[in-house]
C-alpha cells in the first residue's frame, strides 16, 4: 500500500490529477481522499525533496492506493497530472504525521470513483451472462 498526496492550485486540478491516477496509471485507491492542510503538505514535499518549493499550493488532498509504493512511482513517472502528486514513503519522517491526519480528516468534496465496483474481466461464454443478454432481447 502506497500513500499518496497530491498539491495543487485548485479543487479542479485535484480532481483531475486523482482522476489521471486511476484512469491512466491503473491505481487502484484504498481510501477516498483526504482534505490536507497546504502548508503542512508543502513543508512535507519541500522535506522529501530536499528543496524549496517554486509555487506553494492552495489546495492539497492524501489518500492510500493497494499498489506498492515502488509500483505507485513507477506508474505516476508515466503520466502528466495537472497537480504536483508525492508518493510518501513510510521512509520519511512525515509520513506518519500524515497517516495520522488521514484518520481525523474530512473527505475531498466531488470525488468519484470511475472504476466499476465489480473490478475484473467479464466471461461473455458464461451462462448467466448469455442468459442476461437473451431476456433483453426479447423484451426489445
Amino acid at each position: 500500500m502506497a500513500l499518496i498526496l497530491i498539491r495543487g492550485e485548485n479543487n479542479s486540478k485535484i480532481l483531475n490529477a486523482i482522476a489521471d491516477i486511476e484512469r491512466h496509471a491503473n491505481l487502484n485507491l484504498v481510501t477516498k481522499p483526504k482534505i490536507i492542510d497546504s502548508n503542512f503538505a508543502d513543508n512535507l514535499v519541500e522535506k522529501i525533496l530536499n528543496a524549496n518549493l517554486k509555487t506553494k499550493s492552495t489546495v492539497a488532498t492524501a489518500f492510500i492506493t493497494k499498489e506498492d509504493t515502488t509500483f505507485c512511482i513507477m506508474q505516476v513517472k508515466n503520466i502528466h497530472p495537472p497537480a504536483h502528486v508525492v508518493i510518501v514513503s513510510d521512509e520519511y519522517e512525515g509520513y506518519i504525521n500524515l497517516m495520522d491526519m488521514l484518520e481525523d480528516a474530512k473527505d475531498f468534496s466531488g470525488y468519484y470513483s470511475h472504476k466499476a465496483k465489480e473490478s475484473g474481466m467479464k466471461d461473455y461464454k458464461s451462462k448467466t451472462h448469455k442468459s442476461k443478454l437473451n431476456k433483453q432481447a426479447i423484451y426489445k
